[in-house]
């Protein structure tokens, strides 16, 4: 009797198992399939700019609409940026925070992501690191003045700033399992 309730639970752990390994595979498939189409959109977008110079850059942007292209070459960190913070586009995409200026607008643009995702990479990031911003509206350049861990609390990262400046946010710490009890803050100052 014991040795068949061991084999049914052995054969339970397996298909748990099994299912996790599936819903994971679905959900790289699912963030990879995004990333495609927000790349052509954007590509799309970056012609159209190119095409007609005098085109003026928008003020806003609905939720899900593709901003850009993050990346950081020296941690490997490369992912699309899409307006809005919600859950669905955290699970796919950096979200811009919409209560922030566009990055090419001037002020603090705020950019977040899960750190169990896009942003795990941030662990290595350190002062003077660049980073990029390619959009339809131009490319920007920025290099890290400075790595902070706030609590959740702690808004002022999100206050508007004389620089043109680019704040990265992300749960912390990068190994803490359920819900982080700090945050983890990128700021870089815009460069030519």
């Amino acid at each position: 009797m014991s040795y068949d309730w061991q084999r049914w639970s052995a054969r339970l752990l397996i298909g748990m198992g099994a299912g996790l390994l599936l819903w994971l595979a679905a959900h790289q498939l699912m963030t990879a399939s995004d990333r495609r189409q927000y790349d052509v959109t954007l590509e799309h977008r970056r012609a159209s700019a190119d095409a007609d110079p005098d085109r003026r850059a928008p003020d806003s942007l609905p939720s899900g609409e593709p901003v850009g292209v993050l990346e950081i070459a020296r941690i490997g960190l490369s992912g699309v940026v899409v307006e809005g913070d919600d859950e669905g586009i955290l699970d796919a995409a950096i979200g811009h925070l919409p209560d922030t200026p566009l990055p090419w607008e001037s002020g603090n643009s705020a950019l977040a992501a899960h750190r169990d995702a896009l942003f795990r990479p941030l662990k290595d990031v350190r002062s003077g690191d660049l980073l990029r911003l390619r959009t339809p509206y131009g490319d920007f350049g920025y290099r890290v003045r400075e790595v902070l861990i706030v609590t959740p609390e702690d808004l002022w990262v999100l206050d508007p700033t004389p620089e043109t400046m680019l704040t990265l946010i992300s749960c912390y710490p990068f190994n803490y399992v359920g819900p982080a009890p700090e945050r983890f803050i990128v700021r870089a100052e815009r460069i030519s």
